[in-house]
């Protein structure tokens, strides 16, 4: 009878500690599902093992040298084309078109895109006053708008948007470009050693900010491409600024801008930069002269090589 009551007593205790550990396991997953709950509340997504990265369909661009030579004659220079119909670059000089330097006037692009995205150029109401001061260019001495100021390369117009730009906005506005190196932090120019003269200078005249003739290019097609992120009236309206007369016809339109920078005196750095629209597509370019002795080099000559192969490519 003894031995009956103990098993009894062991067959209780047994099936009272079962009910206590189920009790402890429904608490257990009714916590797990309230934090649960919580965490999607505050806004952190269940992720899925289903769940997986989307994977880009983009293609890589193909890259092919090209020995346009001849249309330097011996100067040191790079010129780089994207083909968007082909995805392909043809490139001569890779290693100068890879070089980083100053983007000088070629900027004006890229600050005029700025100031009118922002608000800060009204197309239609952007005259700013001249200071008085007498520069080397006859036509900056006078008040000035926005188009003759681009069509004339305008130091210090650009020099009062950029300062109205003002650093945070234009940092921003930099990296979600992804120009270059994005280096502002001689907003003053007081590394370039061609100028002193507040006006005519800054971070984008053979200062800090640095760009290669490719990233050129690429920063061209990320404004004016398809998959642009800026509005179609910005657009239109650079596309004005930017235009060659003596390009624009039915067979093929040619865009861009010119710039030269100088160190200690010499010519360090012309430029020509843009796009052309033809009968058989788009390209997005750029032309850049370095230091040559004994060579004429300018933008104006860039600009001319540019053109050249423009022309012959689209042909």
């Amino acid at each position: 009878m003894i031995t009956t009551t103990k098993r009894l007593i062991k067959i209780c205790i047994l099936l009272a500690c079962a009910v206590l550990l189920t009790g402890c396991v429904n608490s257990s997953s009714a916590e797990e599902k309230q934090e649960s709950t919580e965490d999607q509340a505050m806004g952190d997504p269940v992720k899925k093992e289903t769940d997986h990265p989307a994977e880009s369909t983009k293609a890589v661009p193909e890259i092919v040298e090209a020995d346009w030579s001849s249309y330097f004659n011996g100067r040191n220079g790079t010129a780089v084309v994207y083909d968007t119909a082909s995805q392909k670059y043809t490139i001569y000089n890779r290693d100068l078109a890879a070089t980083r330097s100053s983007p000088c006037s070629t900027f004006k692009i890229v600050s005029s895109l700025i100031g009118l995205e922002n608000g800060i150029i009204d197309p239609e109401n952007s005259t700013r006053t001249w200071s008085g001061e007498i520069f080397w260019n006859e036509d900056w001495n006078k008040d000035i708008d926005f188009r003759e100021a681009f069509r004339t390369s305008c130091v210090w117009y650009y020099r009062q948007v950029i300062d109205e730009i003002g650093e945070d906005l234009m940092q921003r506005e930099l990296d979600r470009l992804q120009y270059s190196n994005c280096d502002i932090s001689d907003w003053e120019g007081t590394l370039n050693t061609n100028n002193n003269n507040r006006a005519l200078t800054g971070f984008w005249l053979e200062s800090s900010l640095k760009i290669s003739p490719k990233e050129q290019v690429e920063v061209m097609e990320r404004i004016f491409g398809k998959d642009s992120e800026y509005s179609e009236e910005t657009q239109d309206e650079l596309k004005q600024v930017m235009l060659l007369p003596e390009s624009d016809n039915a067979a093929l339109s040619i865009y861009g801008k010119t710039g030269m920078g100088k160190a200690n005196g010499v010519v360090v750095d012309a430029w020509f930069t843009g796009f052309a629209e033809s009968t058989t597509g788009e390209i997005y370019f750029c032309v850049r002269l370095g230091r040559t002795d004994d060579m004429d080099v300018s933008s104006s000559l860039a600009k001319e090589i540019a053109i050249q192969i423009a022309s012959d490519y689209c042909a």
